[in-house]
């Protein structure tokens, strides 16, 4: 089915939706190792199967991308691509989050990683001024202490709010460390205004989800194991946060058992603010469009319930509030 409505994707991140035919001509320019020969090896190596073991399968296919993304130069280009590409499926908005940290392998800082993602936005601004962009920076759930190096982002996302920084977000192997031991990156950063998106309840427990609220996160990352506790579901209601749901990311990352049994249309129906994204597009060879087939012949979402998300997706964006009626004004036009 076609969707001609433009389109919003809030969970995209870009290391996951890296154009695929970008990541292996730098890996052959660049000469990165990854032990294997030919284009169709690099996509065996950088695509999930349709189910992994678990998420911490998913994430390891992260390992081999982030080696393309260690020069300015590989950050610009891959930024640029990949903005291209979501201009050429159809959104309109899109925000971008990746990990500073990530990038540090080489010479790089964290500042310089945003600066050379930032240049990629506004050579596209040129390009595709279609497509609007905004970019969240994401500190990293770790097994080893990366406190500095959060807290460093979190300090670059102060400095380039409204510069082409949009957000913050925490990402990673969600319980794998207590969610406890990050508050301190979000509660006084909440208090100076800082918006914040924050992955919790996808692998991790429901009660992930109201911690982020407490912490002020306005959106929750996956956010859908809320559906199994429903105090916790309520607190979701009540605070008007809004989840960004990636139905096959969870599916695949087994997280939830299939799309006939997600739970996003019970949280929609309950009154939830849910939303449809990608997570990353090129790791579980999907689209956005990919996300809305699934929405309606597995989930019983309608074609005006997807325009309503897409709504709700604006509505709790980042970008300036004075720009948004504009945004939805033009979804609306295209409910039946």
């Amino acid at each position: 089915m076609k969707y001609p409505f433009p389109k919003v994707d809030l969970h995209f991140h870009l290391d996951g939706s890296i154009v695929p035919e970008v990541g292996w001509r730098i890996a052959q320019e660049e000469g990165v190792d990854l032990d294997i020969p030919t284009y169709e090896d690099y996509i065996k190596l950088t695509t999930v199967p349709p189910l992994c073991t678990d998420v911490f399968e998913y994430l390891a296919k992260f390992g081999p991308i982030v080696k393309m993304m260690q020069t300015r130069e590989h950050l610009t280009r891959i930024t640029y691509t990949t903005i291209k590409r979501a201009r050429d499926e159809g959104l309109f908005y899109v925000e971008i989050r990746f990990a500073p940290q990530l990038h540090c392998e080489k010479q790089l800082t964290q500042r310089d990683a945003v600066e050379a993602v930032l240049e990629g936005v506004r050579k596209a601004a040129v390009d595709f001024p279609e497509i609007r962009v905004g970019i969240i920076l994401c500190c990293m759930i770790e097994l080893y202490d990366n406190h500095e190096e959060n807290m460093e982002t979190v300090r670059l996302t102060e400095e380039y709010l409204g510069k082409g920084v949009v957000g913050i977000d925490l990402a990673g192997g969600e319980d794998s460390v207590p969610m406890a031991h990050y508050a301190d990156l979000f509660v006084d950063y909440h208090r100076k205004g800082l918006p914040m998106t924050i992955h919790a309840g996808d692998n991790g427990i429901p009660q992930n989800v109201a911690t982020v609220i407490d912490w002020g996160a306005t959106r929750i990352g996956h956010g859908k194991h809320c559906w199994y506790d429903k105090d916790v579901m309520q607190k979701v209601i009540d605070n008007g946060a809004t989840l960004e749901v990636c139905l096959t990311s969870n599916i695949q990352c087994r997280t939830e058992n299939s799309y006939q049994e997600h739970p996003m249309k019970k949280l929609y129906d309950a009154g939830v603010k849910v939303t449809f994204n990608t997570d990353n597009q090129s790791i579980s060879n999907i689209t956005l469009e990919d996300e809305y087939d699934h929405a309606i012949n597995d989930l019983g979402f309608t074609y005006n319930d997807l325009i309503l998300c897409n709504i709700n997706s604006i509505e709790c964006s980042f970008m300036p509030e004075e720009d948004k009626p504009a945004y939805i004004e033009k979804l609306r036009s295209y409910l039946q």
